[in-house]
């Protein structure tokens, strides 16, 4: 580091604290059970492996930033590396399910989704 600057100490309870194996445990059973990116929708191929921008992660729904849970199972979902540094801490609109009266908090609604052959 530069000029005895010093590393900020990561904070995140999903890092390195508490949150952390629970984290763990809910990643093995996200990465067994969806085969979807949560943010556009297109395929995961797990034989990618980081750094490759295609390559699968975890995201949190609601960004662990902006107060979402870190290790909460309903928080978490399954995106490519790429698709997740996108959203960023970003939040969206929740829609409404009108057929169950259910709201649903979805990352579908990010510009990178959009169908651009209907134009």
């Amino acid at each position: 580091m530069p000029n005895g600057a010093r590393a900020r100490p990561n904070i995140r309870p999903d890092h390195n604290g508490p949150q952390r194996a629970q984290f763990e445990s809910n990643k093995k059973k996200i990465y067994a059970t969806q085969k979807v990116c949560g943010i556009c929708g297109k395929p995961v191929d797990f034989r990618l492996k980081f750094p490759h921008p295609l390559s699968p992660c975890i995201d949190h729904i609601i960004p662990v930033a902006k107060g979402g849970h870190p290790s909460d199972l309903g928080n978490m979902q399954l995106a490519h590396m790429t698709c997740n540094r996108l959203k960023s801490d970003k939040l969206f609109a929740q829609k409404q399910d009108f057929s169950g009266g259910v709201e649903l908090i979805s990352n579908r609604l990010l510009p990178l989704t959009f169908d651009w052959k209907t134009i």
